[in-house]
């Protein structure tokens, strides 16, 4: 097996990469940066510019899957540069790499793309699975629709099209957790608002595997990748502090200070979304870290 993998190197493309490696998976990466063509020892990286149309053709060689994780950081403010840029970046690649698949006759036998969790409805009492039909509204929802029409539109040439709804990812080289504990750093235990709100997590190294998984069963339709136990923001953070410690005040930032600073961007921080696994694991999917303190114990080691 070959892998191909756009936005190799992310926070999950690169575990991702590291997985496979320790597998034996063969993996290319496509890449927007011509410096970071060299990344990875044990993989081939190729260069690609989904706006101008450029790619590597030779990036397909003995390919027979794909990994798309290709899209701008959405924690940046949404002014209207931002947001063509976040929108653009996730289905426009994925445009261009579906007419370049078609246009020269390459054989791809599955393709398993990233989406996220946020187009789900915010509530503090509902678990939402796969099948929900309500959507947010909101920019990101919108993202996220049109994020997934365009990977959905594989399947007019590829027999296994997955897509995962990623949750909060857990690592200690960056996301949530890190700005969790920035504050902690000085002694500040922060929580956003009530912290009733519910957040579905996912250890950096269970999303790796699930993508990995998702490749080798050659699912087909929508998986969520959360953990099984979504916890409340305010709980998330007192337990990274007993595990971190130094903490001895405790600020409950209100929502109105995340809007004044971070414009419209503020909404995902205050979305409370208790978020179903159930389907994954009915495909033999097993997650090695199902508990939130013994994941952030492993993080933090």
């Amino acid at each position: 097996m070959k892998i191909l993998i756009t936005g190799a190197t992310g926070l999950i493309g690169s575990q991702i990469v590291e997985d496979c490696l320790n597998k034996n998976i063969k993996i290319n990466f496509l890449t927007t940066s011509k410096s970071k063509i060299h990344s990875f020892h044990g993989c081939k990286g190729y260069y690609w510019n989904p706006e101008q149309k450029k790619i590597d053709l030779a990036c397909f060689d003995g390919v027979n899957a794909i990994i798309n994780l290709s899209g701008a950081s959405i924690f940046r403010l949404w002014s209207k540069k931002n947001k063509r840029l976040i929108l653009n970046s996730r289905v426009n690649s994925l445009k261009f790499l579906k007419d370049t698949i078609v246009n020269n006759n390459i054989n791809i036998d599955t393709i398993i793309s990233a989406s996220g969790i946020g187009a789900y409805p915010s509530s503090d009492d509902n678990e939402y699975d796969e099948n929900e039909i309500k959507k947010s509204n909101y920019f990101l929802a919108d993202v996220i629709k049109q994020w997934e029409n365009a990977a959905s539109s594989f399947k007019d040439i590829i027999k296994n099209v997955a897509i995962i709804r990623i949750g909060l990812v857990l690592s200690n080289k960056g996301g949530v957790l890190k700005q969790t504990m920035q504050p902690m750093t000085f002694g500040f235990g922060v929580y956003f608002g009530s912290g009733k709100q519910w957040q579905s997590w996912i250890h950096i190294k269970d999303i790796s595997r699930l993508f990995i998984h998702s490749v080798e069963m050659k699912l087909n339709g929508i998986y969520n990748g959360v953990a099984p136990n979504p916890l409340s923001n305010y709980l998330f953070t007192k337990i990274v502090s007993k595990i971190k410690g130094n903490v001895y005040i405790w600020i409950s930032i209100p929502k109105i200070f995340f809007k004044i600073i971070f414009g419209e961007m503020h909404i995902i921080l205050f979305k409370s979304q208790k978020i179903s696994c159930q389907k994954i694991e009915a495909t033999g999917f097993k997650f090695h870290f199902n508990e939130i303190e013994t994941t952030i114990t492993n993080i933090l080691k």
